[in-house]
């Protein structure tokens, strides 16, 4: 039960948060940034406020580590940089920003800072276009002992470490490539029996097909959420797989960029098959078609975490609204997905994902997908991040013109 502090910076939205449970919603949000428990030194503008999230953006400086590290119990991050920092530290606000290259981890300071009241906990994950990218994004706190995790009560600066896989990109300050949820509820996430109880209700997922599409009628549920499988049509595009030694890629940048230059489409083998070989990053789609009403959001997390051949998702979090609406009935999953060690083959429709589901502490007032919004992937196919122009009916023309 989350205490109610008498610290008149904190009071109204901790009092707030008392009388509701679970994930905090764009207003809520709104709130916390009022009363200055998430705050910062340049303005958090409303277009950073997703429905059950906020956007994190980067701050000044960068600094090229040696390794990825978590600080532990005793120790704050400045303290550790001098042993792990390589070269000076890198100016993001300087003209043209900072390269960031491929297979080096950088640490790099977020403008919004936290005062979390007790009872009230966060978590982080990097935005969508992020992780369509091949870049992974993990947030650390001083005295942290885990990536992404914020505990009650955290009062300070954050930390975003930053490692692209594939592209060599370019950023700089006010960038946001990760998003922060805050939480009532320690642990939010819905059980087996109230996630087939919200599928009667709402539909959580829906067969392929026209629409309005069917609601899938017994889909598989466990204790880790509901299942998703992969999307690999006999003979058809079903994704893309990155290029490596690219050109620079700009994350500031908007429809700039041909996909073709860093991306090469896939087509599935006859028999509905793909072969993923190590190090290859892996743009598909599920099968299944996924929609998140207004009282829940959801994170995508990996089917089975014991099975280290596949790396299956990098951006996790799935808002309320996504594939929701009076004439939408589900929007596929991007699935992010890397082989690991030895080549891997995945079959049309093999469980590959799960969502699980957590609890709103109340309806968001504008859902994912609206006109305030603009969201980019409400009516995706394989759509790839922002960054790159539009490729929907291109892809087989281009490929045959470019031979």
């Amino acid at each position: 039960m989350p205490t109610t502090t008498h610290d008149s910076s904190r009071g109204h939205a901790t009092r707030a948060s008392s009388a509701m449970k679970g994930v905090f919603s764009a207003q809520m949000l709104r709130t916390a940034i009022r009363d200055r428990l998430l705050h910062a030194p340049e303005e958090i503008t409303d277009d950073q406020i997703q429905p059950a999230s906020v956007d994190l953006r980067l701050g000044a400086r960068a600094y090229r580590l040696r390794s990825s590290f978590l600080p532990g119990a005793r120790a704050r991050i400045r303290d550790r940089l001098s042993e792990l920092q390589m070269g000076p530290e890198l100016d993001l606000t300087a003209p043209g920003g900072v390269v960031l290259e491929p297979g080096r981890p950088y640490l790099i300071p977020l403008m919004e800072q936290l005062r979390l009241p007790k009872g009230v906990s966060g978590r982080t994950n990097p935005r969508s276009s992020t992780g369509r990218l091949d870049i992974f994004t993990r947030v650390i706190t001083d005295h942290g002992s885990q990536f992404d995790v914020i505990e009650p009560g955290q009062d300070g600066q954050l930390w975003l470490e930053v490692y692209s896989s594939t592209f060599t990109a370019n950023v700089q300050a006010g960038l946001a490539l990760t998003q922060l949820r805050l939480s009532t509820l320690r642990h939010p996430a819905l059980t087996s029996d109230e996630v087939e109880q919200l599928h009667r209700e709402d539909g959580l997922l829906f067969a392929p097909g026209p629409e309005p599409r069917a609601p899938v009628p017994q889909p598989s549920v466990g204790v880790r959420g509901l299942l998703l499988s992969v999307h690999l049509p006999a003979g058809e595009f079903v994704g893309w797989r990155a290029k490596h030694n690219t050109p620079l890629l700009d994350l500031s940048r908007t429809a700039a960029y041909d996909a073709l230059d860093f991306w090469d489409p896939i087509f599935a083998e006859p028999g509905g098959r793909l072969v993923l070989h190590p190090n290859d990053f892996h743009l598909l789609i599920s099968k299944e078609f996924v929609r998140i009403p207004p009282s829940v959001a959801a994170e995508m997390v990996a089917y089975d975490p014991s099975n280290g051949e596949l790396r299956t998702h990098y951006a996790g979090f799935f808002d309320p609204g996504f594939g929701y609406g009076q004439h939408l009935t589900g929007t596929r999953a991007v699935l992010e997905v890397r082989a690991h060690d030895v080549p891997f083959m995945l079959e049309d429709g093999q469980p590959i994902a799960r969502l699980a589901y957590e609890r709103m502490a109340e309806p968001p007032d504008r859902l994912y997908g609206s006109d305030a919004l603009q969201s980019h992937f409400q009516h995706q196919e394989v759509n790839l991040s922002r960054q790159f122009r539009p490729t929907r009916g291109e892809v087989t023309f281009r490929l045959i013109s470019r031979e």
